[in-house]
């Protein structure tokens, strides 16, 4: 019988796409979301690519006694856990609404772990890295003092999957490091539809390309990088989506090494922003309107990823170009415009 996933945030950009990767791979999937941050675009993206209708439930993870009835409603073997608060400004202005909504569910999800006995895989960050001493970084990186509340809930979450693997027999667990997911499917039918104005680099590329907005702003222009740009490390959403179907099986099959490991899902390449919006320039020819604006708090000089581990444990690698994700972010904006959205 075809094993169960779980994915909660199931219908925003990263849960969608990799909805999709885990059902090509032949697994059961079951979509739980409070559409919070987005609408059911994607999840009708899904269904379309896939051509079946998915089971999709309206809910909330803070809410224990919602969480519970779904675990009673289907037989989960593993939960990939996305339900979370995810911009870094909107957390160092509010960081109250991100402890109580990012902890409180990973907890709810936790219990269901320890009382079920199913695997949890965690959606980590590259924030739990803080400002490193230097890149790439390693699992073994030493993880800084986080430069906002959006990543302090990572570390800590992180925290409380390593103590409930501890604490519970039942419960195994890996943690996946993103660094910076950007990009579409290649069908350009699920893609980033934040809810107002984004918080993420990419889709205020794309919305700024299209008209949606005036302006784009470069968030600091003196940092010490060539350009003086944050260097980050951006990688293709599909890539990502497929190293979370790596991480279930090897839970799944009984491959792990440790009850709970760690793992970087990056390029290992760095680009600075005016990198990518000068490659997404070339790549559509589309010329931004653009300008530099002062720093913004919580943002990190540069990070990149060494992917060395997950590329020899997980069996997987980044393949795809920044050209050919840019191509398919832009080719999702404008299947958006078409949509009217």
């Amino acid at each position: 019988m075809p094993k169960t996933v779980l994915v909660s945030g199931g219908a925003g950009f990263i849960g969608s796409h990799v909805t999709v990767e885990l059902t090509q791979a032949g697994y059961d999937v079951v979509i739980a979301d409070n559409f919070s941050n987005c609408d059911e675009t994607n999840y009708r993206g899904v269904c379309q690519i896939l051509g079946k209708e998915l089971p999709l439930v309206n809910m909330d993870f803070c809410d224990s006694e919602a969480v519970d009835a779904l675990f009673d409603r289907f037989h989960i073997d593993a939960v990939i856990h996305f339900a979370a608060f995810k911009a870094v400004g909107e957390s160092v202005a509010e960081p109250i609404k991100y402890y109580r909504n990012n902890l409180t569910s990973f907890i709810n999800i936790l219990d269901q772990a320890r009382k079920r006995g199913c695997n949890v895989l965690f959606s980590s960050s590259a924030t739990v890295y803080g400002e490193p001493e230097k890149s790439p970084v390693t699992e073994q990186t030493p993880r800084q003092p986080s430069t906002s509340p959006y990543g302090n809930t990572k570390q800590m979450c992180e925290d409380f999957l390593r103590d409930s693997v501890k604490a519970y027999p039942t419960v195994k667990g890996i943690a996946l490091r993103y660094f910076n997911p950007i990009g579409a499917h290649p069908s350009a039918l699920i893609g980033e539809l934040p809810r107002g104005v984004p918080n993420n680099l990419v889709p205020f590329i794309t919305q700024t390309a299209i008209g949606k907005r005036a302006q784009l702003k470069v968030f600091g222009s003196d940092y010490p990088t060539p350009d003086g740009t944050c260097l980050r490390d951006f990688i293709d959403i599909v890539d990502l989506a497929k190293a979370h179907v790596y991480a279930v099986r090897r839970m799944l099959d009984g491959k792990m090494e440790q009850p709970y490991e760690i793992f970087n899902i990056g390029t290992g390449t760095p680009l600075s922003v005016l990198e990518l919006i000068n490659t997404f320039e070339e790549v559509t020819g589309v010329k931004l309107n653009w300008e530099f604006a002062p720093r913004r708090a919580g943002d990190v000089t540069a990070i990149w990823a060494d992917p060395s581990l997950a590329n020899e444990k997980l069996g997987w690698k980044a393949t795809r170009s920044a050209a050919e994700t840019l191509k398919a972010a832009w080719a999702w904006e404008c299947h958006l415009h078409e949509l009217g959205l």
